[in-house]
């Protein structure tokens, strides 16, 4: 894997090059004397009475890459930093816990939302007083130097200690958990509710729901895609359409980037990650069940191919994610100028591909094209006098050849970790799509990713949430957990078998035991024997992924329909409650 950081002076060597994460990998050669997360920095904080500066990222984060080419490969940069800090670098993927706990924490310090990379800057007693996310090396774009901030937060630290220590009181007192449980009858209300804020923010021009950056949202997908009338429905429907034909889809290989820098969906961030393709390759085949539309299916399929080909480890297990950086370039690995593609094509593939693509409209991307469709193929046919079956044929063939060709282009990075969350996510979308689309081939995948979890990631009837280089690390959280009760519920429906159910059993036995808050319901994030935290979150919001309650409340809810156990039923109620 090749990031700017790898060009780092090799005779810088620090406490993260017995790592294996890729994202704390990139960083063990920098000159900053980074720690992981763990008893040495945090005692080493105390004894010396040194702030903890924490930067929280993942390795397929462009703006990782720019911040740790700008600062941490500094040598002055690093020399302020290894100075006045303790220094911890943490892979917010194999940290879930500490990356939602700074954020939080920073959302509450800067009131502005988070982001990577994370800074966050903690007394030793772990309490965050400082937080921001990107600091450029020199003052632009409103933002301070990185190296004055540095210089500043010491100044801070040395010599206003007790208000420091006053704000650490507020912001300890504010990620305390709000007491109370929802009380009357549940029903449906939250989700009439829910759909009447969708439709106020819709975009009917563009799809999705407000102006730029845009996500895709899954869980607001489904919800819509659910529902009984048609104009939510026709929401859903659009959007997903909107955001294939778009920017958001590779157009060449299959799978979504993470999300649109636009409001038109044509633009990405380029990095692809495992957990939103997951539920996308669900929601179309939702969206074809639904509609009937054809396009649905072939954008799920192409979803599950490209998760197969390019992420799908020989062992089985699904890798993280595909880097957005090639050689420093974001996106440089998938887009295109007409000099490149031209010679690749035949006279009649360039003709129907460019109109298809959009090739005869301006350039997209810093003088190239990332491609989205133009316009249908249907209409390119006709326009070329050849008809949609002959454009069909020609389209493939010069897909193909891209695809061959970008193939031929610098390795794109992948983070070939595997997550026990995410690898749920892939099999519930696996399994689902196998069942819908008749496609065995699907079902097959999923069964070797969960017997890759089974064997790599399941120990002593406990859940580890990371596998790399044959080191499964990290107690399981609550996402490990429910999305992958979730997932074995998805392929039992896809076929049965009498040992996924007893897994699904075990790990949801696990959950109310280890997980459960007995007294006001719901899930927290970590066990009741995990390492102790500032804060012990207990999510019921749809971030980046769904929120591990929500999905925990509907796998319980599956679960005790089907064995007749009350206790999951129960569970599952109670955290309704306490999410009303």
């Amino acid at each position: 894997m090749t990031h700017p950081s790898d060009n780092a002076a090799q005779a810088f060597r620090n406490h993260l090059a017995s790592e294996t994460s890729p994202y704390l990998l990139q960083h063990a050669h920098n000159p900053v004397e980074w720690y992981p997360w763990g008893e040495e920095a945090l005692q080493r904080a105390c004894e010396e009475n040194k702030p903890i500066l924490l930067s929280i990222g993942y390795s397929a984060c462009h703006w990782c890459h720019v911040m740790a080419h700008e600062s941490f490969e500094d040598e002055e940069t690093a020399a302020l930093m290894n100075r006045y800090f303790i220094n911890i670098k943490v892979d917010r993927e194999e940290r879930p816990d500490l990356d939602r706990i700074y954020q939080l924490a920073h959302q509450l310090l800067t009131r502005r939302p988070g982001g990577w990379p994370l800074t966050m800057v903690l007394t030793p007693d772990q309490t965050p007083f400082v937080g921001g996310t990107y600091f450029p090396p020199v003052e632009r774009h409103g933002l301070p130097a990185f190296r004055d901030i540095l210089q500043r937060i010491h100044d801070l630290y040395t010599g206003n200690r007790d208000g420091i220590e006053t704000q650490n009181q507020s912001m300890l007192k504010a990620l305390e958990h709000p007491a109370g449980q929802g009380t009357g009858r549940l029903d449906d209300t939250p989700l009439h509710n829910g759909v009447e804020e969708l439709q106020e923010s819709f975009d009917a021009v563009n799809g999705g729901f407000g102006g730029a950056p845009k996500f895709p949202h899954v869980g607001n997908l489904l919800l819509l895609l659910r529902q009984p009338e048609q104009s939510a429905q026709g929401m859903a429907l659009f959007t997903l359409r909107r955001m294939a034909e778009g920017g958001l889809q590779d157009q060449l290989g299959g799978g979504f980037y993470r999300y649109a820098v636009d409001e038109r969906w044509e633009i990405p961030h380029f990095e692809k990650m495992l957990y939103d393709n997951g539920p996308l390759l669900q929601c179309y085949v939702e969206a074809w069940q639904l509609s009937g539309d054809d396009y649905y299916r072939e954008v799920a399929e192409r979803c599950a191919g490209w998760a197969m080909r390019e992420m799908q480890s020989p062992a089985g297990g699904y890798c993280a994610s595909q880097d957005a950086d090639t050689d420093g370039e974001e996106g440089g690995f998938y887009v295109w100028s007409r000099e490149e593609l031209q010679p690749l094509l035949g006279a009649e593939e360039y003709a129907v591909a460019s109109r298809h693509f959009s090739l005869t409209q301006p350039s997209n991307f810093e003088g190239r094209w990332h491609l989205k469709i133009a316009e249908p193929l249907e209409q390119s046919g006709a326009a070329l006098d050849i008809g949609t079956q002959q454009a069909r044929a020609l389209l493939d063939s010069a897909v193909e050849k891209l695809l061959a060709a970008r193939r031929e282009r610098a390795v794109l990075g992948r983070d070939d970790k595997v997550l026990t969350s995410w690898n749920g996510l892939m099999i519930k979308g696996m399994a689902c799509a196998g069942l819908q689309l008749g496609r065995p081939d699907l079902i097959a995948s999923a069964e070797r990713a969960l017997e890759f979890i089974r064997r790599e990631l399941l120990r002593d009837g406990r859940l580890l949430a990371s596998h790399k280089d044959g080191q499964a690390k990290y107690s399981g959280y609550l996402d490990d957990y429910a999305f992958l009760i979730d997932a074995l519920l998805a392929l039992l429906q896809a076929r049965w078998s009498g040992s996924d159910l007893q897994l699904a059993c075990a790990l949801a036995d696990v959950l109310l035991e280890h997980f459960e808050d007995e007294s006001q319901g719901g899930f927290y994030f970590t066990a009741d024997d995990h390492e102790p935290l500032i804060q012990r979150p207990k999510p019921f919001m749809d971030e980046s992924m769904p929120a591990g309650n929500g999905v925990a409340a509907a796998a319980l809810l599956r679960l005790g329909h089907l064995t007749g156990d009350l206790h999951y039923l129960d569970a599952a109620e109670r955290t309704l409650r306490a999410g009303w």
